[in-house]
């Protein structure tokens, strides 16, 4: 069965031009290095809480360079990795044949999927469609593509972690978000996954686990974030006509890093994220 066109909230949806901000700012910096030295290791987590493995078709939700898709598809899975950004499949494409494995690179946007209802055995997202504004219209997308009796595996950031003030601040320098956009951190809370899914899983697994980003220092991890980060990107940039605003928002990133670290001193810098891992299957 076709997708059917969805009735969308104008008070969330950013429309078109709305979407082409995001995708450009996104596009920014060098995802594929940043994914890779932060946390290229929650992709294996992924494949394996999700059971992936040979002869299944898997589709990997807001992709990026490919840190989930590319492990299922050296499970042995079949897999499709859509973006709503796709200056990343480049590198993504680099790193599959790197690592003798295929797959397929779609662009997508997390709120509308260009997919069949059920065409996948098993959908995930690793610190993905968190971004996206609408969470429920992500929610419903995830389970319309996935078959019944199917899994649904998400890798999320908690707003009692580290996260929750990382995008707190970010926040307060970024473009406003959509009306009626709700916060990544919140597909890190237990209570509002269970309200997402609802009675159309028929199990609902969640975990807080922890993964941890290094740097030499609290300094050079701010700079690497600048470097590579798309939002950290676009903040520099749009404010480089306002260099007091500009230097506000160094202070108060390196004042995060700065408290956030819990490395011995002396030694690099130490930030351990906690996540939410769920593991869902569709009702039959």
């Amino acid at each position: 069965m076709a997708r059917e066109q969805q009735n969308v909230d104008p008070a969330v949806d950013p429309g078109p031009a709305g979407k082409a901000a995001v995708r450009a700012i996104w596009a920014l910096g060098d995802y594929d290095r940043f994914a890779d030295e932060l946390m290229w290791e929650i992709g294996p987590v992924l494949v394996q809480a999700a059971g992936i493995g040979p002869g299944q078709r898997v589709l990997d939700v807001a992709a990026g360079t490919g840190n989930v898709a590319i492990r299922a598809a050296a499970a042995g899975a079949e897999v499709v990795a859509s973006d709503l950004v796709p200056e990343h499949f480049e590198a993504g494409r680099r790193r599959a044949r790197e690592g003798g494995v295929e797959l397929d690179w779609v662009e997508a946007d997390a709120e509308a999927l260009p997919f069949d209802d059920g065409e996948f055995d098993v959908v995930t997202s690793s610190f993905g469609v968190i971004f996206a504004p609408d969470h429920q219209r992500v929610a419903d997308e995830l389970v319309r593509v996935c078959r019944p009796g199917g899994t649904i595996a998400l890798a999320s950031f908690t707003p009692e972690g580290l996260g929750g003030a990382f995008f707190e601040l970010f926040g307060r320098y970024m473009p406003p978000p959509p009306r009626g956009a709700q916060p990544p951190v919140a597909w890190g809370s237990e209570a509002h996954v269970r309200s997402l899914f609802g009675d159309r899983v028929s199990s609902l697994e969640m975990t807080r686990r922890e993964y941890v980003e290094q740097a030499s220092s609290p300094a050079d991890y701010c700079a690497f974030f600048e470097e590579t980060f798309g939002p950290a990107v676009a903040i520099r940039r749009g404010l480089v006509d306002r260099p007091e605003r500009a230097a506000a928002f160094d202070r108060d990133f390196l004042a995060y890093a700065t408290r956030s670290n819990r490395g011995a001193p002396g030694g690099p810098a130490r930030y351990p994220y906690e996540y939410l891992l769920v593991v869902a299957r569709r009702r039959r």
